[in-house]
């Protein structure tokens, strides 16, 4: 998740930011641990953690109940988040909550479970499934050798300080000829240590006393098997861009692409003039950039998938870091724990997505985004595989982010609450995974998919694609696979135009229950339906089916007849609740003439999982064609795809099916338009309107289809529509009216975010316009209403504004001392006013100016321009003088400001 950033961008934080803030701007209050600071363009909304928030890889995102707010800016303490507002109104802030990949921050241990809902109890670990013939994850023949390259930094877009060129390299002594090169990238974590210690830091350089997080040598025991193998491999370090990338509105991906292709040209640089490399690259075998194998972990996932993207549809050059030709061909990605912010697979490169089940981190699983986002968005014929690995956490496929192996503090990252332990992830569980059982598995499938992408050996393909074969090597893991692409046809999609009966066309993201395939009040997740940028998505569909009695058929239709021509099989991936088992389901078809085939019976079982887990993840079942066949179904004009349950009661949801016959064939990516949507900010003006355009760059080749969403930067609600895309200069108009004036208010961002439909890629799938405020903040005014009471009676100011403003405005005064005289003390005033608004207690009794973060707070609405504050007394029967107080404004940082309006009153004694 996103973590802290460098100490140089923290902003002081407002005293007891872990308690409630209230004003007059909004009477509700809002939640422990949440406030609104400042106004205009620099009101911010943000939330103080009680623990720290460990630096990871799934962003940090503010929701008001199910509606996304916004990604806020980390803080230098590793606990504060901020969030500009813009024009959003505080009267919209309820529900509040702070989310990673959906898991909630601001509750720990809160989960989505409803009452009522049935008892997850964990399962037992599933059966062990048949070896493969072939196990890539037993060493090969070669000894292998060990070397570092530091090279010059580089400087990339959008980052201040230069980016490392450090690399670990891991090859096979004595391999004949070019070798085939598997570059990892690691994901975001903590940059910087201190030896003998505890703290990490985001930071970047490293300070003074502290060392880099060696986070690049983290997979040396992966490299270690594909150099015994014959591959020479790098893993490379990308610290500079962890320690920056909180600002990029991408997470950072084409920084990381960036980099990783910084690194492939110096390697077919030296590939071509091997007298030029470093020793540690000179010890090795030379490097093939025609076969080249990429490896990344978390955002390092989401970095190489964007890097094959970039060596296919070259980036615009404004926003690139590496200005040269492609000299290499990526031939597969492994994508480990991967984010997919963009939700942009390349669809014409191979690729394995691993899913680490008690992953806390990326803990929706995201990734899967990588195999169900290419469907129908090319050619079809890459291999798209999930590696689902029951019982595996984020962290540890990284052994410098694995306790007891890495040289910096490290941990666990699925939480385990002694008190409130996991059935299924907590450590010593029957499902949950140690480290280096853990470790071994990814190393086995990563090799897998080089023996598979690189090599072309389809013997290990039954590995990857929901064949439903293991590899011993990776024992005693359980893990499942499924797939698109590669041997399939005729995708019978939920997603195109359908008809169903018997069953529920679902959205896999909706806020409205009756429409989402997954409730928000269901116990876990599904990483099918992970959230996006939008509340709602068109589109992106499954079929639910509920049945209390056997027999009730569910059927799709489809509109224009698929054909499963040449396939063997029809495979189907679809899900059953977590802890089921023996689902039973029969599978039929009938064509356009309508003839119809029962095809046969399969059963499905769930996952082991939890409400803390994302365990609704589909499993491959396949049934033969023959009987299609023997029935004389036209396999060229299949109109429809029914599923009967056999089992007395139940639920599953169905997310596509295809003809399926074994094979890898080769794959050639097609010329596409790629587009990229960039930011442009402007000044709203006095008077007059003006019209601006998103700039929305299309290069490459050819025609495709997008679906473009424009967020209202008020409610945040997404209006979309499909929209047609060509190459050689052709761009999409999004136009922007802008109304100016000379009232404050708060900068007003018109996003605009888009997805890949059909025959097109996304690059920087967000940006828009951004209008930004230039008028000056009115001054604030205080005029005395009760200044001087009696002890019983409350004192008054009344709080003005200069000029109204198209913004809330918050006027915040903090107790000072008195310069002289007795002053007001804690048991003065009303002790439960004093409780709400600074969170002491009156005893003991000292001066209000000794209470900590004690304020008064005036807010006023757009348009207003009075309101009034007030400080209850109570009255005693202790005689004493008159007493004082007073309260001076302050500043953004809610610290006093300079010659900034004093809020002064006395209270006399009542007797």
């Amino acid at each position: 998740m996103a973590g802290t950033a460098p100490a140089s961008a923290a902003q002081p934080q407002p005293p007891h930011a872990d308690r409630p803030f209230t004003s007059n701007a909004d009477g509700d209050g809002l939640p422990p641990g949440w406030r609104l600071t400042g106004e205009g363009a620099a009101r911010q909304l943000e939330w103080h953690s009680a623990t720290p928030v460990p630096m990871g890889d799934a962003r940090v995102e503010f929701y008001a109940g199910d509606r996304l707010i916004g990604r806020p800016r980390p803080g230098g303490d590793g606990r504060t988040f901020r969030l500009g507002l813009g024009i959003a109104r505080t009267t919209g802030l309820h529900g509040l909550q702070a989310r990673a990949a959906g898991r909630r921050l601001d509750t720990p241990g809160a989960t989505t479970r409803t009452p009522g809902q049935r008892s997850l109890a964990a399962a037992q670990p599933p059966a062990a499934l048949p070896a493969n013939a072939v196990d890539p994850g037993r060493p090969g023949p070669y000894r292998t050798v060990t070397g570092e390259y530091s090279l010059t930094s580089v400087r990339l877009p959008g980052f201040s300080a230069p980016v490392e060129m450090r690399g670990v390299v891991v090859a096979p002594q004595g391999a004949p000829g070019r070798r085939p090169l598997a570059l990892f990238l690691h994901g975001r974590h903590a940059t910087c240590y201190k030896p003998h210690g505890e703290d990490v830091t985001g930071d970047w350089p490293c300070p003074a006393g502290t060392r880099p997080i060696p986070s690049y040598r983290g997979y040396l025991e992966d490299q270690r098997l594909l150099a015994s193998q014959g591959y020479v491999t790098v893993s490379i370090s990308a610290n500079g861009i962890n320690g920056q990338d909180w600002a990029a509105e991408d997470g950072g991906a084409q920084a990381r692409s960036s980099l990783v292709r910084q690194h492939l040209a110096r390697w077919a640089g030296w590939a071509a003039h091997p007298s030029t490399a470093p020793g540690a690259v000179r010890r090795a075998p030379t490097a093939d950039l025609s076969r080249v194998l990429l490896v990344g972990h978390s955002r390092g996932g989401e970095g190489v998938n964007r890097a094959a993207m970039d060596s296919l549809y070259p980036p615009p050059a404004d926003q690139d870091g590496y200005h040269g030709p492609a000299r290499w061909h990526i031939s597969g990605t492994v994508l480990i724990g991967p984010t997919i912010f963009g939700q942009n697979p390349v669809a014409d490169v191979p690729s394995t997505t691993i899913l680490p089940g008690c992953d806390g981190d990326v803990s929706d699983l995201q990734g899967e985004v990588y195999v169900d986002g290419t469907r129908g968005v090319s050619r079809g014929t890459a291999l798209h595989s999930a590696v689902y690995v029951i019982g595996a956490d984020h962290n540890f496929f990284n052994t410098e982010w694995t306790p007891g192996k890495a040289q910096a503090p490290a941990e666990d990252d699925f939480y385990d609450d002694p008190e409130h332990r996991d059935p299924v992830c907590s450590p010593g569980t029957r499902t949950r995974l140690t480290a280096d059982r853990q470790h071994r598995a990814g190393a086995t499938y990563i090799a897998a998919a080089a023996r598979l992408f690189v090599a072309g050996d389809d013997r290990v393909r039954p590995l990857l694609d929901g064949s439903g074969f293991r590899a011993p090597s990776a024992d005693p893991a359980r893990v499942l696979t499924h797939a698109v692409g590669a041997g399939r046809t005729g995708g019978l999609l939920p997603d195109g135009p359908v008809s169903v009966t018997g069953g529920r066309l679902c959205s896999a993201v909706d806020p409205s229950p009756s429409t989402a395939c997954l409730g928000s009040g269901t116990a876990g997740l599904s990483p099918h339906f992970a959230q996006w940028d939008t509340a709602r998505e068109t589109g992106r569909r499954a079929v639910a089916l509920r049945w209390s009695a056997a027999g009730s058929t569910a059927r799709i239709r489809y509109t224009a007849p698929v054909s499963l021509k040449g396939s063997g099989s029809l495979a189907l991936r679809l899900f059953v609740p977590p802890n089921t088992s023996g689902t039973r389901l029969d599978v039929a078809l009938t064509d356009a003439s309508g003839h119809r085939a029962v095809l046969g019976r399969v059963r499905v079982d769930g996952l082991p999982g939890t409400e803390r887990t994302a365990s609704y993840w589909a499993r491959e079942l396949r049934v033969p064609l023959t009987a299609a066949a023997r029935a004389g179904l036209d396999l060229r004009r299949i109109a429809s795809l029914e599923v009967t349950p056999r089992t007395r009661s139940g639920r599953a949801w169905l997310m596509d099916a295809w003809g399926w016959r074994p094979g890898t064939p080769a794959v050639r990516a097609a010329a596409l338009p790629r587009i990229d949507i960039g930011r442009l900010t402007v000044k709203e003006g006095d008077s007059g309107v003006r019209t601006f355009r998103v700039p929305v760059r299309v290069s490459g080749h050819g025609t495709g289809r997008i679906r473009l969403y424009v967020l209202d930067p008020v409610t945040g609600k997404a209006a979309d529509r499909l929209v047609t895309v060509r190459a050689a200069g052709h761009s999409v108009d999004v136009p922007v009216r802008v109304e100016g004036n000379t009232r404050f208010g708060a900068d007003v961002p018109y996003d605009v975010v888009v997805k890949a439909v059909h025959t097109s890629v996304v690059g920087s799938h967000r940006g828009g316009v951004t209008v930004e405020n230039d008028d000056p903040r009115p001054t604030v005014t205080v005029t005395p209403v009760a200044d001087r009471v009696t002890e019983g009676k409350p004192l008054t100011w009344r709080i003005g504004l200069s000029a109204p403003a198209d913004t809330d405005i918050v006027a915040a005064f903090l107790v000072r001392p008195v310069p002289q005289g007795p002053e007001l003390s804690t048991k003065d005033v009303d002790a439960g006013w004093m409780r709400d608004v600074s969170g002491e207690s009156p005893d003991p009794e000292r001066p209000l100016s000794q209470v900590q973060g004690l304020y008064l707070v005036a807010g006023f609405r757009p348009g207003e321009v009075s309101t009034e504050v007030t400080v209850p007394t109570a009255q005693d029967r202790v005689e004493e003088p008159a007493e004082s107080v007073r309260f001076q404004l302050t500043d953004d940082s809610w610290e006093p400001q300079e010659g900034g309006a004093l809020l002064t009153g006395a209270v006399l004694d009542a007797s």
